[in-house]
């Protein structure tokens, strides 16, 4: 198999911004366009290979590598989200809890801020240890945010979400999430917005008080230039002044996300927003230009 560049399903979520097309190059009729699932085998979002007719799920075996192999089902999934809007407060379970309560695996996560406006930022965790009824009434009386750090951000910043933490991204910012194959979100403050047919969103808040972890949210650092590490995902930075060699081996495929300039993957021309499928045991291949990409693979 060959090098793939990837063809992304789209959302048009309420809270989305037009940057995704203005910006990244996206090709959608959708607007909003709120986020571009760049890598996913979830059946709510699928992406397609550059003939645009192949789906990605169709790939299996040694393209996807031992890493992937171990698991029942696809690791990992890659969007973009432009937030031109807030979006709610929510949390994700554990696998242990979606897997008993809701038939489907849990979502660990981070995010890589691809840009942000001046003042923007993301709500991440509790500021201090809190008790549920502390939570709960929090959320009831709508001042859930002074329970919250609030970080501001900027391009080049990267945050691990655990399973279980609360969180928010804030308007303004234009985030590369790398995540588990899961789109199981519980929501618990969504600012009284209203869906399409003018009903407003559906909260999660029972569900959310079983998951949340309560205790004051410390945040993860990794070493030798890994962003981001769990059982599904390993991510890594790289900036490219001229060229460098990577290496795909047998044991992953490797996701390669342009998130600023432009240049050349073994001489195909790479923009801002593309993501490529390198199948595993794929060897050495080329980054070439002035580029800073991120690479995921399990």
């Amino acid at each position: 198999m060959k090098i793939e560049k990837l063809v992304p399903a789209y959302k048009d979520y309420i809270w989305g911004g037009e940057k995704l097309k203005e910006k990244y190059g996206k090709q959608t009729t959708l607007s909003p366009c709120a986020e571009s699932w760049e890598l996913s085998f979830h059946k709510d979002g699928l992406t397609r290979l550059n003939n645009g007719k192949t789906l990605l799920e169709s790939v299996t075996g040694q393209d996807l590598g031992e890493n992937a192999e171990k698991f029942p089902f696809f690791p990992m999934l890659i969007k973009f989200i432009d937030a031109k809007q807030n979006l709610s407060m929510q949390v994700h379970p554990s696998d242990e809890y979606a897997l008993k309560h809701e038939n489907s695996f849990g979502k660990t996560e981070m995010w890589y801020i691809a840009e942000a406006e001046q003042g923007a930022g993301i709500y991440l965790g509790f500021n201090r240890e809190v008790t549920k009824d502390e939570f709960e009434r929090a959320i009831k009386e709508q001042r859930l945010t002074e329970l919250l750090n609030f970080y501001e951000v900027k391009a080049g910043d990267c945050y691990f979400i655990p399973s279980g933490t609360i969180h928010a991204i804030g308007a303004g910012c234009l985030i590369c999430e790398i995540q588990q194959n899961s789109n199981l979100t519980y929501r618990v403050y969504d600012y009284g917005r209203k869906d399409k047919n003018g009903n407003e969103r559906e909260l999660h808040i029972d569900k959310a008080l079983c998951v949340t972890d309560l205790h004051k949210f410390e945040p993860v650092h990794f070493e030798d230039g890994i962003l981001g590490q769990s059982e599904y995902f390993t991510v890594q930075k790289y900036e490219v002044k001229k060229e460098l060699t990577l290496n795909a081996t047998k044991q992953s495929f490797q996701c390669v996300i342009c998130v600023k300039g432009n240049g050349y993957i073994d001489g195909e021309k790479m923009r801002l927003g593309d993501a490529y499928f390198v199948p595993a045991n794929y060897g050495e291949y080329s980054i070439t230009g002035n580029v800073e990409i991120i690479v995921a693979k399990v």
